[in-house]
């Protein structure tokens, strides 16, 4: 049993560390594509994708810990990992209603951007398969923190997609308002999630 189990952790650091060379390339990209189309919501993509690397980091510290210290410590190792994440997903939805806001009141239209659009459509296919993995892992070692990750994940690939439905609708028909109407309904869903994880009330089923 001891065995499996130190196999499955292996798994979630494995997702965890792919989790974070992702995000890091989808950072550079974002900001690279962001800047040239002029695109708060790419720029904005891109910090998104560090703060998704930063959940992951907290995944690669809990699972390194596994083993090395005792089962209490470990629990309490848990409960802290959990809490950091959960407070990410605050800083996320300030960061973009912030910028979802800014945005409709300055009226600021970026140029249509095809390499953005493609970035998008990889990251609504990649994002919630490996949201699956994790969460098939975290439930395998009742790990709530890596439940919380795993719903950091999914909140990149609806990210992804307002990101797709604002640069497609600008890109086809000019409708930049599409981007930052979406925005305020994922800041609804991050701070929901983000009670949730920082209260505890997503963990594991017995």
């Amino acid at each position: 049993m001891s065995e499996q189990k130190n196999s499955i952790i292996k798994r979630a650091l494995f997702l965890s560390y792919f989790t974070i060379g992702y995000n890091i390339v989808e950072c550079v990209l974002s900001i690279v594509f962001g800047i040239s189309a002029g695109s708060v919501a790419l720029v904005g993509f891109g910090l998104d994708s560090l703060v998704e690397s930063l959940s992951a980091g907290v995944m690669v510290w809990r699972f390194n810990k596994h083993g090395k210290i005792s089962e209490e410590d470990e629990g309490r190792v848990e409960k802290r990992a959990e809490r950091i994440i959960g407070i990410t997903f605050f800083i996320l939805a300030a960061y973009v209603l912030y910028e979802s806001i800014s945005k409709l009141i300055t009226r600021e239209t970026p140029k249509p951007s095809l390499p953005g659009i493609i970035m998008a459509i990889a990251s609504v296919v990649i994002m919630p398969v490996l949201y699956y993995a994790k969460l098939k892992t975290a439930k395998k070692i009742k790990s709530n923190s890596l439940i919380a990750d795993a719903k950091e994940t999914i909140t990149c690939a609806f990210l992804s997609v307002s990101l797709l439905l604002g640069l497609g609708a600008n890109y086809l028909f000019g409708f930049w308002q599409a981007d930052p109407i979406v925005g305020f309904v994922i800041v609804f869903f991050l701070v929901r999630e983000g009670i949730e994880i920082v209260k505890g009330e997503h963990e594991t089923e017995p």
